[in-house]
């Protein structure tokens, strides 16, 4: 990462600038993969940040004597000297004093200490790990103002629209207190709209839209220019390619839930593509969809459900070949008639209406594993998509040929600071250093926190886990308690619902169905008796605040009705009860027919827990019960964890290729 003076001189004089990639030797890759293994152990401790509580602390009196048309002239004086002498001790704490006596007066929020020690941790270029409900919003402005004041452009990336748009109307009056501007980037902005939002001091977007704007640009920025070309270029006017350029750079991102982005989202690739201009190859796809369908399992091919793949056998690739291909045989290969038949697999076996993907309006919707909202305008690439639009009836629209594509590990490494929060980041804190070169600090609570974890209550049957999950929430709502149910799926979410509609007990749903009515229902979430079923829209960000009362009714009840294939997510659905020092339980209903059993755990494992369950007393039951599925999170993570080592390779591989031709994406 580049110093605060380098950041500072490349902002004032440098266009588009960003962190130069550097090609790493066999003997560096090596030392990068050893840090990896190292980096979780030798983590930087809070206590060597906490020397900015009470410097700013010193400041405190000052700052409430000062007046309210005394800020603006004060921040402008601060920002003056911080574009002179940069980060110095001395102003970091005048800065964020000055952040915190803002945010007290005009939004009602003043910083706690451990919110002054996560900001200093973020303004250092590191990744401040807050428990859940710890205020990581509010925590944002302090790294945010400063570096903004400093004359930095800070992008303060988070998971999804609704949290972006959230989160900079909620914080803009501090920002605007201190003379800073605030945009908002969200899906459906005219380009128009994007390019003045990141002319602000500070923007608020999410990963998937910035990554693709900056992709757009690297499309106007075919060849990659340099410093000189590009400041040439402005004397053409608005013929200039300058002029279309959506953003101005790659300066500094505070990533929201970076855990998410950084690594459970990586490991997919951004591509940004273009209908292509033949459209016959649509009686194609229609023909390698029959002959997918005359295909037998086991026989002809074999799905891999935790690869997301299918194989094809040597009878499956005979019996392709032989098949009565009429149009198709003209103008494909052999391997391309093959791999469009596997595609068509795919759609048929791997891919699920509700889980993976929504019909709405006659279209094909992909549904975000991670946030559980549909992506709008997004697609699937090679045939997918299209071979999906034949399994649901719909219309089929043109296939895609790829313009551009980057993986989030190369973009995000190309700012010149990287940032982050989230309340679950110890665990991948090897992979945030090898990959991001950013560390993990712990920063502590606030106050204790009460939540209290029931034990994991394990069935051999999905029919039975439902019937205890409508009878907890029952009981729980009989006691007056909210309750917050979480689903892997749509489809799980909507048969929830129906087995608690016949049990006759109220509740809402909210999954990428029912999108439009996402703040009614959390704004509900922590009232008496309220049943709120969920997908993981209600998962990361989501603050679900108590009515009166409620606490001492024991606060809210969190049931996870599965186990993702990553346990941070779990913790992060359990983190939407005992914020800031509320009370709270959490429980998991879980069953031997779940998805991360039946995908990642493997059969004679599986019989072999089925078994023990069947015949061990109950403590048993909960030691074999909890050892499966930890071990089916764990082979999980590792299989994602090389797909993102296999994309980060690979897309490095195409990298290189591409700028021996002259570009780079």
């Amino acid at each position: 990462m580049y110093s605060d003076s380098s950041i500072r001189s490349l902002t004032a004089t440098a266009m588009y600038p960003e962190q130069k990639e550097v090609q790493l030797s066999l003997f560096d890759r090596m030392g990068v993969a050893l840090s990896g293994i190292i980096a979780p152990w030798i983590r930087p401790r809070a206590s060597s940040f906490e020397w900015i509580v009470e410097q700013v602390n010193d400041q405190t009196e000052a700052m409430k004597e000062l007046k309210d048309d005394a800020i603006l002239p004060l921040a402008r004086s601060l920002g003056q000297r911080l574009r002179r002498e940069g980060y110095t001790g001395e102003l970091i704490a005048r800065t964020f004093a000055l952040v915190r006596e803002v945010a007290g007066r005009i939004v009602g929020m003043r910083h706690f200490d451990v919110q002054l020690i996560g900001g200093l941790v973020l303004l250092k270029g590191m990744v401040a790990e807050m428990e859940t409900g710890e205020g990581k919003t509010l925590t944002a402005t302090l790294a945010a103002g400063t570096s903004a004041l400093a004359g930095i452009p800070v992008h303060i990336v988070t998971v999804n629209d609704y949290l972006a748009e959230r989160d900079s109307d909620w914080m803009r009056p501090v920002y605007e207190a201190l003379g800073l501007t605030v945009g908002t980037i969200k899906h459906g902005l005219d380009p128009e709209a994007r390019r003045a939002a990141y002319q602000c001091d500070i923007t608020y977007c999410t990963n998937k839209e910035i990554a693709f704007d900056y992709l757009k640009d690297r499309i106007v920025l075919w060849d990659r220019p340099g410093q000189v070309r590009l400041q040439l270029e402005r004397l053409y006017g608005e013929a200039s390619r300058t002029q279309k350029l959506l953003m101005r750079g790659l300066h500094f991102a505070i990533v929201d839930e970076a855990d998410s982005v950084l690594i459970d989202e990586a490991r997919t690739p951004l591509i940004i593509s273009a209908e292509a201009k033949d459209f016959t190859e649509q009686v194609v796809y229609r023909e390698a969809f029959s002959v997918a369908k005359e295909l037998a399992d086991a026989e002809d091919f074999k799905v891999l459900p935790s690869e997301r793949s299918v194989e094809l056998t040597d009878a499956g690739r005979f019996r392709i070949e032989t098949s009565p291909w009429q149009e198709a045989r003209g103008w494909t290969t052999r391997q391309q008639r093959e791999e469009l038949v596997r595609q068509a697999l795919a759609a048929l076996y791997l891919f699920s209406v509700d889980k993976q993907y929504l019909v709405r309006d006659g279209k094909v919707q992909i549904i975000d594993e991670y946030t559980g909202r549909v992506m709008a305008d997004r697609s699937w690439e090679r045939g997918l998509h299209q071979l999906i639009e034949i399994k649901e009836a719909c219309e089929m629209t043109a296939r895609k040929e790829t313009r551009a594509r980057i993986s989030y590990q190369r973009f995000f490494r190309r700012y010149l600071r990287l940032a982050g929060m989230t309340g679950t980041a110890k665990e991948v804190a090897g992979e945030l250093w090898s990959i991001y070169r950013v560390r993990v600090v712990t920063i502590p609570t606030n106050r204790p926190v009460c939540r209290m974890y029931l034990p994991e209550r394990i069935y051999l049957t999905v029919e039975e886990k439902w019937g205890a999950v409508v009878e907890t929430v029952r009981n729980a709502h009989k006691a007056g308690r909210p309750v917050l149910v979480g689903t892997r799926s749509v489809d799980a979410s909507e048969h929830l619902a129906g087995l608690l509609r016949d049990a006759a007990l109220p509740h809402s749903v909210l999954n990428a169905r029912q999108d439009k009515e996402e703040a009614e229902v959390i704004a509900h979430a922590g009232e008496p008796g309220c049943v709120t079923v969920a997908t993981n829209m209600a998962g990361r960000g989501t603050d679900i605040r108590l009515a009166p009362g409620v606490a001492d009714l024991g606060g809210l009840h969190v049931i996870a009705t599965e186990r993702h294939e990553s346990g941070r997510i779990d913790r992060q659905l359990f983190g939407r009860c005992s914020r800031q020092g509320d009370p709270g339980t959490c429980e998991a209903l879980v069953s031997l027919e779940d998805e991360l059993v039946t995908v990642h755990a493997g059969g004679p494992a599986r019989h072999l827990a089925t078994l023990l369950l069947t015949n061990s007393d109950r403590r048993m039951t909960a030691r074999v019960g909890r050892a499966l599925f930890l071990w089916a999170q764990n082979r999980a993570e590792r299989l994602h964890g090389r797909m993102r080592r296999d994309l980060l390779r690979a897309d490095e591989q195409l990298g290189d290729t591409l700028a021996f031709s002259g570009r780079q994406e």
